[in-house]
């Protein structure tokens, strides 16, 4: 989620969208909230706005209504998008600047359906981006040290591990999962 940041020369004045809050989401916005930027969560769980907001988003954007999402046509300079599931990227390809970027960190399960005439006006691109380099992770600790960033996390013993699994499967859990050894286990 950091790595973007970095390569993509985001400012403090920038507006941008997060797609999905979860895992990887809900340090998007902490990120950018310390970064200065004007953060925005797209999530289609109702229960996920007020955390969304919490966590550093200035405002929230229902993911499943069509018509919420085109109201925020040519908004935002950045979208990061967390998700594996099958979106209309073409509303979502709407709400960014001329010259935006929609950029993938989450791996969607189904090939892209995206209008290269959704990019061509404004000039839009669409990217993608695996794990920082060494360099880039060592820079996202001493920022997430320095604005005291930490993922929220629910953790269960190793005992408990196919209830910690499906609370992951489910969707319920906010929003990393630890397991957590106990003393004298293996």
């Amino acid at each position: 989620m950091f790595n973007p940041l970095l390569e993509f020369d985001i400012q403090a004045t920038d507006r941008v969208a997060v797609i999905g809050i979860g895992g990887l989401g809900h340090l998007a916005l902490k990120f950018l909230k310390a970064w200065g930027c004007d953060a925005t969560a797209f999530t289609s769980a109702e229960s996920k706005r007020q955390e969304a907001l919490e966590m550093g988003a200035s405002h929230t954007i229902d993911s499943t209504d069509p018509a919420a999402i085109r109201k925020h046509a040519n908004t935002f300079d950045l979208i990061l998008s967390t998700v594996d599931v099958k979106l209309d990227w073409s509303d979502f390809l709407l709400t960014l600047k001329p010259r935006g970027r929609l950029h993938f960190v989450g791996i969607p399960l189904q090939p892209l359906d995206i209008a290269v005439v959704s990019l061509l006006r404004g000039q839009k691109s669409v990217s993608a981006s695996p794990v920082g380099s060494p360099d880039a992770i060592a820079r996202m600790l001493d920022f997430a040290a320095l604005h005291g960033i930490r993922p929220e996390v629910e953790e269960y013993p190793v005992a408990r591990i196919n209830e910690a699994i499906a609370r992951v499967r489910s969707g319920a859990a906010r929003y990393r999962v630890v397991l957590k050894r106990t003393h004298g286990s293996p």
